[in-house]
């Protein structure tokens, strides 16, 4: 059984910092591919960062040189650090896992930033 399981969501003021978890369990982690998505209330979810399984890095231009996406294989987790955050990352963040045809979510963590 396949679970993706974020934390690390919270309330925070604008220009502060979060760190968002995602544990995997079921899944042969170091081979997936992991993404990191937001939805904001009336929104479409979008993605906001993809780390490979050779851990090469992409990230939306909305939170380039903010946040930082990383994983550690050994523990099955990868990681969202998000800094100088603003109201406009509010949102619901998922992980997911891409590997060949499989795709797997998480049940998403709520950040709120006011301002």
């Amino acid at each position: 059984q396949v679970q993706l399981v974020e934390s690390g969501g919270g309330l925070v003021q604008a220009g502060g910092s979060l760190r968002l978890s995602c544990a995997a369990s079921g899944i042969i982690f170091r081979l997936n591919t992991m993404h990191w998505y937001r939805q904001a209330p009336g929104q479409q979810r979008e993605l906001v960062a993809t780390i490979t399984s050779s851990s090469y890095t992409n990230y939306a231009d909305s939170v380039k040189g903010r946040f930082t996406i990383s994983r550690d294989n050994a523990k099955n987790t990868v990681y969202l650090q998000m800094n100088s955050l603003k109201p406009e990352d509010t949102g619901i963040y998922y992980c997911k896992s891409v590997r060949d045809w499989r795709t797997y979510w998480g049940q998403g963590t709520q950040v709120t930033v006011s301002s």
